[in-house]
């Protein structure tokens, strides 16, 4: 590979030229990232210096990157997170300014991990860290069109004492995905998954359109729905007449938050919930639903409605969830597919998520700035 043409100089130009209108990244890291690249090139690291950008200011320093640097993946810079005392934390700041949905000028991309999903969303980077405490990865993959995936609760070492975040990964797509994912997770996960190997079809399937509580716009709804009935139709899911019912989780996730765990109505709903799971999940299911309730908000917020309604019970469970491009609606707002699996299980969700997207059309990629 020559300096013009390697990927990490390409990820470089497209960061220079699109992003003083996406504000994705808050550093960006030129001459460190070429050095590694050669680095990796000439000790013919597995990664082979392909480009990534890792969430927010300390995730240079998180676990997922360390691991991907050593086996050759090359940080191109930092990306945006929402900037201090906000109360909404479904946008970033970039840079430049405000982060931008790549899409929708003026929508957000969601967050916390904003910047994260518009870089790879955009091709200013293959994949991106970033980091799950209600659904701050799965958000912004829904909202920009991208894969992104949270990994199971305590799996990957995580910072958030209150044990409600976890590590996760954006790329275009699960295939896409699976190089960064073998090198963070290695051999993780119970002994009989394995990358690389195939699901047997049809996948057994739940599908909850609002987990019975959320509030779900009809149009998120009615694209989760046709892109669930087309992978019946392609005989890559078996829906199964199974309830997937819960208990609303806002308050329990708030009171953990909060730092009281013990309390007694928090303690009940993620008890309630926990068993619903248990019993869905021990035949070896699939979970599907819209990964948000909602489609971009604007930059001033969501309003009453809470973006995070179907994802942050899987932040009290535990469980692996991922996101995949499911559609569009009218406006033009992409839509997520939300897959969830048992605890553990995040080779197999993996595994799921490509033969989903296998039976999907192909995600597109949203048109360059000034060309919406």
């Amino acid at each position: 590979m020559t300096r013009t043409t390697s990927a990490v100089a390409r990820a470089l130009e497209r960061i220079e030229r699109l992003d003083p209108e996406l504000h994705a990244f808050i550093e960006v890291w030129p001459d460190e990232a070429l050095a590694r690249e050669r680095e990796a090139l000439a000790r013919r690291l597995p990664l082979c210096g392909l480009p990534f950008a890792v969430k927010g200011p300390s995730g240079i320093r998180s676990y997922a990157a360390r691991r991907l640097i050593a086996a050759g993946g090359v940080p191109v810079g930092a990306t945006s997170v929402p900037g201090p005392g906000t109360v909404w934390q479904t946008w970033g700041q970039g840079a430049h300014g405000r982060t931008v949905n790549p899409w929708r000028a003026d929508r957000t991309p969601g967050g916390s991990s904003a910047g994260s999903a518009v870089a790879v969303a955009a091709g200013m980077a293959e994949a991106a860290t970033g980091s799950d405490g209600a659904g701050s990865v799965r958000i912004p993959a829904a909202w920009c069109g991208v894969f992104g995936l949270k990994t199971t609760n305590g799996l990957l070492p995580s910072p958030d004492r209150t044990g409600l975040a976890s590590a996760g990964v954006f790329a275009r797509s699960a295939a896409a995905a699976e190089p960064y994912l073998r090198r963070v997770l290695g051999g993780g996960g119970p002994p009989h998954e394995a990358f690389g190997l195939p699901l047997p079809l049809p996948l057994p399937a739940v599908y909850s359109e609002d987990l019975g509580f959320a509030e779900v716009d009809p149009e998120v709804a009615a694209a989760v729905r046709a892109a669930v009935d087309r992978l019946v139709a392609a005989g890559t899911v078996r829906l199964l007449d199974l309830d997937a019912g819960l208990l609303d989780p806002a308050g329990a996730w708030t009171a953990v938050r909060g730092g009281a765990p013990d309390d007694p109505e928090a303690v009940r709903v993620r008890r309630a919930n926990d068993e619903r799971l248990d019993a869905l999940f021990s035949g070896g299911a699939l979970l599907l639903t819209p990964a948000t309730p909602n489609r971009p908000h604007g930059h001033e917020g969501p309003g009453s409605r809470y973006s995070t309604a179907l994802t942050w019970a899987f932040n009290l469970s535990g469980h692996p969830a991922a996101s995949l491009p499911a559609g569009f609606t009218g406006d033009g707002c992409p839509v997520g597919l939300q897959l969830v699996a048992s605890r553990g299980a995040d080779l197999g969700l993996l595994a799921a998520a490509r033969a989903v997207e296998d039976a999907l059309p192909p995600a597109p990629t949203p048109p360059p700035p000034g060309h919406r």
